[in-house]
């Protein structure tokens, strides 16, 4: 069941006039946002917060993709609840923006899955349902917050740059990751294996950073291609192949254990063991 019905971020007609919020000019092509609403919350660093949007709705995703990119986020997408699931528990964003009625599998599973596994992204749900009961539901689900559609961008701006104050204040940063005696130091970007260095490409970085962070999962063609490019190449291509090889060449070679394997069918998979 799809929520489009109410879907809008634009004010109601009941709604007190603001002048933050979009007009009609911001959801056509190319047109710029107010400047108040590009500013963005960044953390102390200055680095653009990356935000997972897991919207089916197409009209209403491509709206808060580009309002969410001018205000300065750096903005995923996901139209389906599984494909949301895997994105998000890859712990490389600083929030979620989560529809509540999605195929393949709702809102609520998706937040209620990543609480279970102890993923406390800071989360937004999203959803015409707005009796005290569904707002309660959200909550209890693990949802952070929950805004009832229609609403105006400029709250929902408000409501996400209010979750990530409350998370980068409270989230422990990570910079290290380790996957048996392979470690990875974020910070100063060295790799090493039993205390030997491994030089990497700023590409097979990422590419090993991905697979370190889903470590024992099976990570699909289709996720590194999108995660680790950032554009969606054919999938017949064979640029996966030829990184992951020229990968585990570098952090497989001359070590008595693989760690990187090949998922026949599937894809791959960074882990322990045979």
């Amino acid at each position: 069941m799809v929520e489009r019905s109410n879907v809008t971020t634009r004010p109601t007609s009941s709604a007190a006039p603001s002048s933050d919020a979009p007009s009609a000019a911001d959801t056509d092509g190319g047109a710029a946002l107010p400047q108040q609403e590009r500013s963005g919350y960044r953390h102390a660093g200055h680095t653009a917060m990356k935000i997972l949007l897991i919207e089916d709705d197409k009209e209403a995703a491509e709206y808060l993709v580009k309002a969410l990119s001018e205000s300065g986020y750096v903005v995923d997408h996901a139209a389906e609840g599984r494909d949301g699931l895997f994105m998000a528990t890859s712990g490389a964003y600083d929030a979620l923006v989560v529809d509540r009625m999605l195929p393949g599998m709702d809102g609520l599973s998706i937040v209620a899955a990543l609480r279970a596994a102890e993923i406390r992204t800071p989360t937004l749900i999203l959803s015409a349902l707005g009796a005290v009961d569904d707002r309660v539901k959200g909550l209890r689900a693990g949802g952070d917050d929950y805004l009832v559609k229609p609403y105006a961008f400029s709250e929902l701006l408000a409501r996400l740059e209010a979750l990530l104050r409350r998370g980068s204040a409270t989230a422990p940063t990570t910079t290290k990751l380790r996957v048996a005696e392979l470690e990875m130091d974020l910070l100063s970007r060295n790799v090493r294996r039993d205390g030997q260095a491994i030089d990497l490409l700023p590409r097979e970085f990422r590419l090993l950073e991905y697979l370190m962070r889903h470590a024992g999962q099976v990570v699909t063609r289709t996720m590194l291609l999108e995660s680790v490019w950032d554009y969606h190449f054919d999938p017949q291509t064979n640029v996966i192949d030829v990184h992951i090889s020229r990968l585990r060449q570098k952090i497989d070679k001359g070590f008595s254990k693989p760690l990187l394997h090949t998922i026949r069918g599937a894809g791959y998979s960074l882990r322990a063991g045979d």
